[in-house]
């Protein structure tokens, strides 16, 4: 708790001693002298009044000043006024006191939602320390790094810019960023990104990135940007409002004057006798008015439906998602497909060799050799797969350095190398077909073939596999729990790696083979689809790479990877799971279906507390107490209800 709403919560509670020692004096009649006289009393009230209310009348003034006069600080302000000209002076202060008490409740309960939030606004580093070619270490502006500085990160410090570790061990605090309350150890040779804290050991980082294109300031972007996003939930309170607020003051302002006009002619009338003012004198309308104002007063609607949504995006981020706005929140709960790209989103995106299948007469030194020689100038994973592989199992340098002549790409084929005047083919069956070479063909639906060929002999094959990501088949698994009815595969692997994949996670259909154009074509296939069979839910797609930016704006809710994920991916998604654990998101649509759940609680608990007691109100049933309850009572019980969300938080930290 900050000390502005310590202080505040100073005031009222003085202000709630003073208010209540006078309201005792004045109901026990300890000093009839002072109380029973009009004047007297409403000085002594008026004291605890400016006290507590001070800072509501000048918002109420600077509204009517900036053309924007019906808000609650307004109704307040004339609901109070009016008691006091009516003779009720306690009902005035208590309408004021518990007003603020309600205001203060929300503070507290915003301050709480913030806390999360606040803590991803403090990842961003404060300095950088830029190692200089003459071995001396300058500290400069993070935004002054470039591209290739080598830069020293001490225990205990921040990283500032993303970056590739270079030298030295240890082991960093991810938490703020992902949720991982788990450090996690880097070394030589490890990409490491900025916003993280540097546990015990010191590293040597080379930039990858720019300041500005970092992970941390597209972190604090997409926290700036998420608050201006609202729900559709939060725009119809909004609207709301906005035309009900000068209806009802509108109405009040009848409630006050046409009744009392009546009465007066009906007497000049002599339709009644004029004793009919001493039951209903002028002044119990106008108590009955600003009885209706409280009552009428939208602040548990304002303020805790907002505070819903803005908890819930608390709630994710602390669980490593970052959600760009409340409206995608709002669409998260109503998630009934969910499409997928495959490679780095549910498998780990790191090729290895899986088998080697030499044909007779060849070795399998030599058939990885050739391959290895072929590839030598791809940066494609499947090429540096090869080359690593070869590496590991017989050590020495990379054969591929050197002695490539000439490399062509064959579209849907492979490659055709020439090395030292011979000729090596990489690629699939259909590339051996086309050659004539005749080839033993081999079978592993899960795996990408690659065929070796040197000067138009088949030297076997090389099985290449993508692991799945650890928990990505529970995932899908626990999605489906949560309600989502259909996940499909996009992918631009063969159909029978993608059907495999598919199998193993439990996906209830796939489409492979796909450009990235394709996808796109698919997205809307599975749109059209969902629209004509009359269906309401959402459509996902979940994406890392920078040719998935198309499929993530198209789709209804967009969800990026953030660790891995490319810029282009990260800037079209409406979601970001910062650690590519795609396990967050059965999590983050339980909590969006929770707010929605809460949402909706407080409107309708608000709505029917207060349509009751205005009706009470205005027939004259309901004093300025009850009143009281229906603004600031249900205010505080709206604001209660929503903060259950941050106590389920902060139990799940625990």
């Amino acid at each position: 708790m900050d000390e502005k709403l310590k202080k505040r919560g100073r005031r009222i509670l003085f202000s709630l001693a003073v208010f209540f020692i006078m309201l005792l004096l004045d109901k026990s009649g300890a000093l009839p002298a002072v109380f029973e006289n009009r004047l007297l009393s409403f000085l002594c009230f008026l004291i605890p009044y400016l006290f507590c209310g001070f800072s509501v009348l000048r918002d109420a003034v600077s509204g009517i000043r900036n053309r924007r006069p019906f808000d609650e600080c307004f109704l307040m302000t004339l609901a109070t006024i009016g008691a006091f000209l009516s003779g009720e002076n306690a009902e005035a202060v208590a309408v004021m006191l518990f007003y603020q008490v309600g205001e203060w409740f929300q503070s507290y309960a915003l301050g709480r939602t913030r806390r999360s939030i606040s803590a991803l606004m403090e990842i961003a580093p404060e300095s950088a320390n830029v190692e200089r070619p003459d071995g001396s270490v300058e500290t400069v502006d993070p935004e002054e790094v470039s591209i290739g500085d080598i830069l020293l990160i001490r225990p205990g410090e921040k990283v500032p810019v993303d970056g590739l570790v270079i030298s030295g061990e240890s082991r960093i605090n991810t938490a703020a960023l992902t949720g991982e309350s788990v450090p996690r150890s880097v070394r030589s040779g490890d990409p490491i990104i900025s916003g993280c804290i540097n546990g015990e050991g010191s590293l040597r980082i080379e930039a990858v990135k720019v300041f500005e294109d970092s992970t941390v300031s597209r972190i604090l972007s997409l926290v700036e940007e998420a608050s201006e996003k609202k729900s559709r939930t939060e725009n119809f309170i909004t609207r709301f409002a906005r035309v009900y607020t000068p209806i009802v003051v509108c109405l009040a302002l009848m409630l006050a004057v046409l009744p009392p006009l009546f009465l007066l002619l009906a007497v000049r009338l002599g339709l009644t006798e004029p004793t009919v003012f001493a039951l209903h004198p002028p002044l119990s309308f106008l108590y009955r008015a600003c009885t209706f104002l409280v009552v009428s007063c939208p602040c548990a609607l304002v303020i805790s439906v907002p505070l819903a949504f803005f908890g819930g995006i608390g709630a994710a981020s602390s669980s490593g998602v970052l959600v760009k706005g409340s409206n995608y929140l709002e669409l998260l709960a109503k998630l009934k497909v969910v499409v997928s790209d495959k490679t780095g989103t549910l498998t780990e995106g790191n090729f290895e060799v899986s088998e080697l299948l030499p044909s007779p007469g060849t070795e399998e030194r030599e058939l990885l050799f050739q391959a290895a020689l072929a590839e030598g100038l791809s940066t494609h994973p499947i090429a540096k797969s090869i080359r690593e592989e070869y590496r590991r199992l017989f050590g020495g340098q990379d054969p591929s350095e050197g002695g490539i002549s000439e490399t062509e790409n064959l579209s849907g084929l492979g490659i055709r190398s020439r090395v030292n005047g011979r000729v090596i083919l990489l690629g699939n069956e259909k590339l051996m077909e086309s050659c004539g070479i005749s080839y033993q063909r081999a079978e592993d639906r899960a795996a990408t073939i690659s065929y070796v060929a040197l000067d138009g002999r088949c030297l076997g094959a090389i099985l290449i596999r993508d692991r799945l990501k650890k928990g990505a088949k529970e995932a899908v698994a626990a999605l489906k729990k949560e309600g989502v009815e259909r996940f499909v595969l996009l992918t631009g692997d063969k159909e029978s790696v993608g059907e495999a994949v598919a199998g193993e996670l439990g996906a209830d259909k796939v489409y492979a083979e796909l450009l990235p154009e394709g996808k796109v074509e698919k997205l809307e296939l599975l749109l059209s689809e969902e629209r004509e069979k009359g269906r309401k839910g959402v459509l996902a797609f979940i994406g890392d790479g920078i040719n998935d930016a198309p499929v993530l704006s198209r789709a209804d809710v967009g969800i990026a990877m953030g660790a891995m994920g490319s810029d282009a991916a990260i800037e079209a998604a409406d979601v970001v799971i910062m650690d590519d654990d795609i396990g967050r998101l059965p999590e983050v649509i339980r909590i969006a279906r929770r707010v929605i759940r809460i949402a909706v609680q407080n409107i309708a608990f608000a709505l029917i507390v207060k349509i009751c007691i205005l009706l009470l109100s205005a027939l004259g049933f309901a004093n300025m107490w009850a009143a009281v309850f229906s603004d600031v009572g249900v205010a505080v019980i709206c604001i209660l209800n929503s903060m259950r969300l941050l106590g389920r938080r902060e139990r799940r930290k625990d």
